[in-house]
């Protein structure tokens, strides 16, 4: 069984920065990827951005440019530093970890951005 806590959400500015973090519980599965999806109400969630245990990263393509995610990998932890922030990544944030048999999802941290 894995526990994810996020953490690091909150309100900015338009070109604010935030850093999440998303910490994984001790276990003996070791995550295939780990990643960071936005939900905002009444549409559905959407991949913002992933890493693999090889290093492999992916992107949605309107946060290219402005996010980077990393991870340290002896810790199953994910961060994801968001610079430049628009209202439209205004959403509830939700850490994944793909640990080959099943996914495991945080219960979301909250990035609202306004004037």
């Amino acid at each position: 069984q894995v526990e994810l806590v996020e953490s690091g959400g909150g309100s900015v500015q338009p070109g604010g920065s935030l850093r999440l973090s998303c910490a994984a519980s001790a276990t003996s599965l070791k995550d295939l990827a780990m990643g960071w999806y936005r939900q905002v109400p009444g549409n559905q969630r959407e991949l913002v951005a992933i890493i693999t245990n090889h290093g492999y990263t992916n992107y949605e393509e309107s946060v290219k440019g402005r996010f980077t995610i990393s991870r340290e990998t002896t810790r199953s932890t994910v961060y994801l530093q968001m610079n430049n922030l628009k209202p439209e990544d205004t959403a509830l944030y939700y850490c994944y970890f793909n640990g080959g048999a099943r996914d495991y999802w945080g219960q979301g941290t909250q990035v609202t951005v306004s004037s």
